[in-house]
């Protein structure tokens, strides 16, 4: 209910954290995902908008210099973590061989992270987070193709993948928005079954399809 204090101990810090050096070895990294943590939980009874630096510090157990050392602002937090789970869902794409296998790889990871896409997503009125999936999906394609053609994609095909990723990124959002319902694998085939023809041919010639 509103006004509910979230009290979040050592322990309650995920354990992949606690065994990742890399993730969570230092004490910022391990500051911030412990202010993550209750960002994640007030999410879970309140709008981001109605969520105050006051409650995520006294949930915390730490004072409000300690929350600003770390982040701006609510919102810079809900970018932080934001980046750093959807780079994750990114590597979970990228051990797919096919676009397909890496799609689902992918929607499987941030469907267990949905409550807190949904949240940011919902809040996200100027469109950052979708430019940023938007140019990491880019950059991923992009890449697919030049390290397996050893050349640089012409402007057509930069053209037809533009498009192609714009619109991947807003079914995405419906479907984490709950306006689409189905499966991470219904989605996924539904995006390669969109993909623009000739876009869908050059994947196919790299067998990534």
């Amino acid at each position: 209910e509103r006004g509910k204090r979230f009290v979040v101990k050592e322990g309650a810090i995920p354990m992949e954290y606690l065994c990742d050096s890399n993730a969570y070895g230092k004490n910022t990294d391990r500051m911030k995902y412990r202010l993550a943590d209750v960002m994640k939980q007030c999410m879970k009874t309140a709008p981001v908008e109605k969520i105050t630096v006051k409650e995520i510090v006294e949930a915390c157990g730490i004072t409000r210099q300690t929350f600003y050392r770390n982040f701006k602002d609510k919102y810079d937090l809900i970018n932080w973590y934001f980046d750093k789970i959807l780079l994750e869902s990114f590597e979970h794409m990228g051990e797919g061989e096919t676009i397909y296998e890496g799609l689902v790889n992918k929607f499987c990871y941030i469907r267990q992270e949905k409550m807190f896409f949904r949240a940011a997503f919902k809040n996200d009125d100027q469109n950052c987070l979708r430019d940023h999936d938007f140019q990491l999906i880019l950059q991923f394609y992009t890449e697919k193709i030049e390290q397996n053609t050893q050349r640089q994609i012409s402007d057509r095909v930069r053209f037809l993948l533009e498009m192609y990723c714009h619109g991947s990124i807003y079914m995405t959002v419906q479907w984490l928005l709950g306006q689409w319902k189905g499966t991470p694998e219904e989605l996924a085939s539904l995006l390669v079954a969109a993909m623009p023809e000739e876009l869908s041919a050059i994947f196919k010639k790299l067998k990534l399809l």
